[in-house]
């Protein structure tokens, strides 16, 4: 049997940051069901927000309690946007390299944000934060990675979290014991046909979280992308980033008429774009990159150009056909300010959790960041623990016998995640009514 101070589930920015940020002599492991750098955080295009200076800390407040249809936790969103500058310097010292002139942060802007405040580099963002912070994480002799590894249970008893069984690419499942274990697990786009996510992050913590009775919140909230490219061809669907239209492209229908202001949050853009597909009998509408100077496409968006310039569209010369898609979960499981579940010894973080930062629709570019600062913080909630719960037989808490048809317990997993996701848009549909 495995033994390790800190399990962590997934290997995108939220896990490995998390594990970074714990004492060097915590004994880590991190697994990832899918490659180490099979995580949504890699894909992630636009940029990561920050905190201008102390001026700019209403309109930001304001921005995302906004975007989130002030549904938001007030106290998330203030710790988020007061973190937010020395998370900033902790990726610089990882070897985080975003866009700068003269020395200084660009800045640029997405929809519904009121001042430019948006770091990036170039369109991959996501991809120079997670790549820098895996090689990070790989250079730890406390930490050790395993790819391939999926978690099928957790070990449990009286509500306290004891580890995880995780099953490897042949199926052979094992127990691993952990003083604690922290949920990194991404999103649930993988129960959409139509998704920006890769197709292994299914939600399968939300489903154990049912499982084990732990407090899981907003599960109804799933945020759909207003642009992706359109494509009859299955898989995951490429986003093209709100920083395009933060730039100043606009979508237009298909007799080349504007219909919506493309700054505004993502919910309402989504909803237009639906609505004049709907009314015009079409299967997308098309994103215009004309207002954009040339050299800002292909300097800024090279990686969005390229996919495009592939499918047949050449955002220099012609319009590019989008379609609203699955992007992000907002709910997910009930955490508080320091990403403690309602089971002790386990935390979440990322996207798997709920700490109330996005509300009912999340801003533009807050989800890298929220996803740090919350993972430093149940990192250092861990590191001030001195003592933990110990099963007093571990063995006998798990019945390993129970996961040898995984692809029937996966399949299970996803049916309880949509079921939960209809049910809970259902109870909300309905109150909302009355």
């Amino acid at each position: 049997m495995e033994k390790y101070d800190v399990v962590i589930v997934g290997t995108g920015a939220a896990g490995l940051f998390c594990a970074l940020s714990l004492p060097k002599d915590k004994k880590i492991l991190c697994i990832s069901k899918d490659a180490l750098d099979g995580s949504d955080s890699f894909l992630a295009q636009g940029g990561i927000c920050m905190l201008r200076d102390d001026a700019d800390y209403e309109s930001y407040f304001e921005d995302t309690m906004r975007a989130g249809h002030y549904e938001n936790r007030k106290e998330s969103v203030e710790i988020m946007i007061k973190s937010s500058q020395a998370i900033i310097a902790d990726l610089e010292n990882y070897g985080v390299e975003f866009e700068k002139k003269d020395g200084q942060f660009v800045f640029t802007k997405e929809g519904a944000h009121s001042n430019n405040r948006i770091l990036f580099h170039a369109d991959v963002t996501g991809r120079e934060i997670t790549s820098k912070l895996l090689a990070r994480a790989m250079e730890r002799d406390n930490i050790t990675l395993k790819a391939h590894t999926t978690m099928v249970d957790w070990v449990c008893q009286n509500n306290t979290c004891y580890g995880i069984v995780v099953a490897d690419m042949d199926g052979k499942t094992t127990a691993i014991k952990a003083d604690v274990t922290v949920l990194a697990c991404g999103g649930l786009g993988g129960v959409y046909p139509h998704s920006t996510n890769f197709r292994h992050i299914s939600g399968d913590a939300l489903a154990l979280a049912m499982y084990h009775n732990v407090k899981l919140e907003n599960c109804d909230y799933v945020q759909i992308h207003p642009t992706t490219l359109f494509t009859r061809q299955n898989g995951r669907s490429f986003l093209i980033s709100e920083s395009v239209r933060g730039e100043g492209a606009v979508l237009r229908d298909k007799n080349g008429e504007r219909f919506v202001d493309e700054l505004q949050p993502r919910d309402v853009v989504s909803n237009a774009i639906l609505k004049k597909m709907k009314e015009q009998g079409t299967e997308h509408v098309w994103l215009d990159f004309s207002p954009i100077p040339e050299d800002e496409i292909l300097n800024h968006f090279p990686n969005i150009y390229k996919h495009c310039v592939e499918a047949g569209f050449d955002p220099l010369k012609t319009w590019v056909p989008v379609v609203p898609a699955q992007h992000y979960f907002m709910g997910g499981i009930y955490v508080d300010r320091d990403s403690k579940t309602t089971m002790e010894q386990l935390y979440a973080v990322g996207e798997t959790s709920c700490n109330g930062v996005h509300g009912r629709n999340r801003l533009a570019s807050n989800s890298l960041l929220e996803s740090l600062v919350f993972a430093k913080r149940a990192a250092k909630d861990i590191a001030a623990q001195t003592e933990f719960k110990e099963a007093d037989d571990f063995d006998n808490l798990v019945n390993m016998d129970g996961y040898e048809d995984l692809p029937s317990i996966m399949e299970y997993y996803h049916a309880m995640v949509v079921g939960e996701i209809k049910k809970e848009a259902n109870l909300r549909a309905e109150k909302e009514a009355i």
